[in-house]
Order: C-alpha cells, then sequence, then structure tokens
C-alpha cells in the first residue's frame, strides 16, 4: 500500500464549552478549504467535526470543563485526516455507542452523532480508554477538481 506525504497539518486545543464548537467547526473549514472541496464535502466535514466535539462537550467530562485537542492533516493524495481527542470518562463499549439512537446523555441528546460522523466521512475509528478518554479519527478523500481544466 503506497504511503502518501502529509503535505500539511494543524493543531487546535480549547476548553469544552459549547460555543467552542462552531469555533472548531470554522477553523477545520478554513484549514480543509486549500484542498478546493465542494461545498457537500466542506459541509460533511464541518458536520463531522460538530458531532465529535459536541461529543467530548456533552459526555467526555461529565458537565466539568476540560481540553478538546483537533490534529488534522492533509495528505498529497487529497485526503484529510481528523483526530478528535479528550482525557475525559472514556466510553464503556465502543460498538454500543456507536449504533444509532444509543446516548448516555438523557432524553436530549439524540444518539445520532457517530452514525452521523460515519455517514459523512470515508472513515471513522474510535478508540476510547475508560477514565482516560476518547480518540475519534475521521478521513475523507477530497476528489480534486483542479486537475479537470488543466490540459
Amino acid at each position: 500500500m503506497k504511503k502518501y506525504e502529509c503535505i500539511n497539518e494543524m493543531d487546535l486545543s480549547f476548553i469544552s464549552k459549547s460555543n467552542n464548537e462552531s469555533f472548531a467547526r470554522a477553523t477545520i473549514s478554513a484549514f480543509v478549504s486549500q484542498l478546493d472541496p465542494t461545498i457537500d464535502e466542506l459541509t460533511d466535514i464541518k458536520t463531522s467535526v460538530s458531532e465529535a466535539v459536541t461529543n467530548c462537550i456533552a459526555h467526555a467530562y461529565n458537565e466539568q470543563i476540560g481540553i478538546i485537542y483537533i490534529n488534522a492533516k492533509i495528505f498529497s493524495n487529497g485526503k484529510i485526516s481528523i483526530k478528535i481527542r479528550d482525557k475525559g470518562v472514556g466510553i464503556d463499549d465502543v460498538d454500543q455507542a456507536m449504533e444509532p439512537l444509543f446516548t448516555t446523555g438523557g432524553s436530549d441528546r439524540s444518539g445520532l452523532g457517530f452514525a452521523v460522523m460515519k455517514s459523512f466521512m470515508d472513515r471513522v475509528k474510535v478508540k476510547s480508554y475508560v477514565g482516560k478518554g476518547t480518540t475519534v479519527l475521521m478521513e475523507k478523500s477530497i476528489i480534486r477538481r483542479s486537475n479537470k481544466n488543466e490540459k
């Protein structure tokens, strides 16, 4: 399998306050925009980041403030990799948590966060350790249109 070169990378960290969710979404959007994604591709990525960050805010720190970490990479083949990590309570059963409609957040949560991420991204991988935190890795390939007009 060919390994593609990372051509750009960013790291971001912020406290787990709900108003920082839009900040994370906008920052990732600006970073990914250098690949000239379609509006649909950009919306998929922004929505997935929003869901992952919201999970950190709503579940990881049990109404306490903690730090959310984001690492994003762009590869030479047009793939974007986004890792969103917290050092919160962790997830007891990742497979169960990824089931649509499952939530530990009570009646005000829909339980669709992971399902949304999986439907909008090419790959979603979740690692979690109880008492240590959760990492969500998402990948999506951006179709490069700039080559279409080249002769």
